[in-house]
Parts: structure tokens; sequence; C-alpha cells
């Protein structure tokens, strides 16, 4: 049974395909892409049907991370397909637990940096409005918190295999 993870920031073209192509990178490196899937969503329709932000383009080809991305808005129904919601910030996870349908789902919903155990913030600040460095930024944030995320779903994975 395939593992199903949405990250999930405001417009979806900055921060949640970022998480998004590095998970699944993690993913593909450890020999999971057959058990694993991931995508992302915002909370927002606003950039609906627009490319990544070329700044988030740019940061993960540099980084030797692909992309291939169109914004979407996170819909309530999508819950009972998905095992695991990550949000990139607090208002996100806020967001995401009034539309969750169930106390199921609720609890479904985590933030990103909460799989990193040297993180002494939880948040993912945007980079929108900020230049270069800030979505080199959030890459590191979202790189180190993918190993965390990965063993924790890599668990799951594995138990429900045992």
């Amino acid at each position: 049974m395939t593992y199903r993870v949405c990250f999930v920031c405001t417009g979806n073209i900055c921060r949640s395909p970022m998480a998004e192509s590095v998970f699944r990178a993690r993913v593909a490196e450890a020999g999971l892409g057959d058990l694993i899937e991931a995508d992302s969503a915002g909370t927002g329709g606003w950039h609906e049907g627009d490319s990544a932000d070329p700044r988030t383009v740019a940061v993960l080809d540099g980084a030797g991370y692909g992309t291939e991305h169109t914004a979407r808005r996170f819909q309530p129904s999508w819950f009972s397909r998905l095992d695991l919601v990550i949000a990139l910030d607090s208002g996100h996870l806020r967001a995401l637990r009034r539309l969750a349908p169930t106390e199921e789902d609720t609890a479904k919903v985590r933030l990103m940096r909460s799989y990193d155990p040297a993180a002494d913030d939880l948040e993912v600040p945007d980079p929108y409005y900020g230049g270069p460095e800030g979505f080199e930024e959030c890459l590191e944030m979202v790189e180190a918190a993918s190993d965390g995320l990965l063993a924790a779903v890599r668990e799951h994975v594995e138990g429900q295999a045992a």
C-alpha cells in the first residue's frame, strides 16, 4: 500500500514545491519510490495552474533537484487518501486542521520542521517577498527536516510491511 504525503504552503509556488522535490529525491535515494508518493498544494488558490516561482526552480536546479510543478489548492476531500499532510508554517497548520473533516484527519497534519531535531524554530519562513537568500535558507531548512521525515515515514511503511 502506498504511503502518501502532501506538503502545503500558502500559494504552492515556493515552499511546498521545494519540500516536495527534496522529499521525492530522498525517497528515490532510499529506493522507496514504489512505496511513498509526495505531492504539494497551497492553502489558497491565487496561483492555481502556475509553475513554481522561478527563484524556487533556480535554487532547486542549483542544488541538483528537479521540479515539474503546477500549483493547486488543497482540498479537504484529499484527507481521505493522504497519510500525512505537512504544513510549512503554523498558519498553514491551523488552516489545515480547520479543514480536516475528522479528528483522525487532524492528527495527520504536522509541521515540516518538527522532523528536524536541530530546529529551534518550527517555522519555514515565506521567501516570496525577499531575495534569493531566503530561498536558499528555505532549502536548507527543508533538506534538514526531510531526513527526519523520511525516517519517520520509512518506519511506518516498514511497520506496515511486517
